[in-house]
């Protein structure tokens, strides 16, 4: 009897412990390689069905908006070009965008915001709000989810911030461009209290503040920011504590930027700060000089001497100089960047000459036209199921 009772157990004890291996596994299976932060365990829509985006209308079968609407895809783009929407788009829960999927100059969702869900990976999208949007609108809405990834993603033309998260945790941005917000704000972000959040290798430019408003959890590492306008950084400055860990980032003026690269931080915020550097004399050069304690001592930041916030897959940190460079060359929708990109590149390439804070889309440019074309070679087809596999 006792023989068998030792033999129950330990069956028992091996299948918990294959149970909590195979857990362990998952939970360390990257959303896609290169993947790092918080975010970075994402799985999306791996374990569901492909759905193949082949037309650019607002909605409708094969449209972005079908393709999102149902949880558990992961989502591939047969076409390339701007979709134009009138209303947001919600995004399921269990998702994957793959945007590198897309030919030609990619994609543009434009006209209005889209809000996502839980588990969720986003690759080299765009979406650009608009004037047209309601006065208290966001292009980007990550609020109340678990686990998400945007990687290598332009967002713009927000008219309250261009993007907002609250009460979110597990939420990594990384390589993105999170720029040019228009009238009322022409704000960045404004983060509402999410934890093990993960911001790293992004541009945040021609924004009149927050780039982000971080009443967060947050590392803050290796982005660049330039020509905000009253302020870079901004601390939470609310009742609550916040832990904020900046790290190794480059503030940058332009034309409309204050001295203010960092500013309305409270005794709640509580900052760790190392290997940042803020070049303010606008004049065409990379010669920043170091940010120092009395930088965040005159803001009222509560200052720690280690970090608060570290998540399990690191960024690889660069030093701040270095990463400059690398939010240069990769930022944003890269693969193939459109005009609106690289207007703003060729801002961040002028080093404090050149850059603007706009009211609307339209006088910065507006949206212009994709070069639209389809998937026709076996090479593109190949392509294409590379990358579905890869997001499996």
């Amino acid at each position: 009897m006792i023989a068998r009772y030792n033999k129950i157990v330990f069956l028992i004890g091996a299948l918990l412990c294959t149970n909590a291996y195979a857990n362990a596994q998952t939970q360390q299976t990257l959303a896609f390689q290169g993947a790092e932060g918080y975010g970075a365990y994402a799985q999306g829509g791996k374990a569901g069905d492909i759905y193949h985006v082949t037309n650019l209308a607002d909605s409708g079968k094969g449209t972005f908006r079908e393709a999102v609407s149902v949880p558990g895809r992961t989502v591939v783009f047969d076409v390339s070009g701007v979709i134009k929407i009138k209303d947001k788009i919600a995004v399921s829960p269990n998702t994957t965008i793959s945007g590198q999927t897309a030919p030609g100059e990619g994609i543009v969702v434009y006209g209005n915001g889209v809000s996502f869900a839980s588990n969720t990976i986003v690759r080299y999208m765009r979406f650009r709000g608009s004037i047209n949007m309601s006065k208290g609108a966001c292009t980007v809405v990550l609020d109340n989810l678990n686990d998400l990834i945007m990687d290598h993603c332009s967002i713009q033309w927000g008219r309250w911030d261009n993007l907002h998260i609250k009460g979110s945790s597990n939420i990594t941005l990384q390589h993105c461009i999170i720029g040019e917000g228009i009238d009322p704000q022409r704000f960045g972000a404004l983060f509402e209290d999410p934890k093990n959040i993960t911001i790293h290798h992004c541009l945040w430019i021609d924004n009149q503040s927050r780039n982000p408003k971080a009443k967060a959890g947050i590392e803050y590492i290796n982005n660049v920011v330039y020509n905000y306008g009253v302020n870079g950084f901004v601390g939470g400055h609310s009742a609550a504590d916040h832990y904020q860990d900046i790290i190794n980032n480059y503030f940058i003026a332009g034309p409309n930027s204050s001295t203010k690269f960092i500013g309305m931080f409270t005794a709640t915020d509580h900052v760790y700060h190392s290997g940042n550097f803020a070049d303010l004399d606008k004049d065409g050069v990379l010669n920043g000089r170091p940010v120092v304690d009395s930088d965040f001592v005159s803001a009222t930041a509560t200052l720690l001497s280690k970090r608060s916030n570290e998540s399990p897959a690191g960024v690889k940190i660069e030093d701040a100089a270095s990463a400059y460079k690398s939010v240069l060359a990769n930022a944003g929708a890269s693969l193939n960047r459109d005009a609106v990109d690289l207007r703003l590149i060729g801002y961040l390439k002028s080093l404090g000459t050149s850059g603007e804070i706009f009211k609307t889309e339209e006088a910065a440019g507006g949206q212009a036209e994709l070069n639209v074309s389809k998937k026709k070679s076996k090479k593109s087809k190949m392509k294409n199921q590379n990358t579905e596999a890869e997001a499996r």
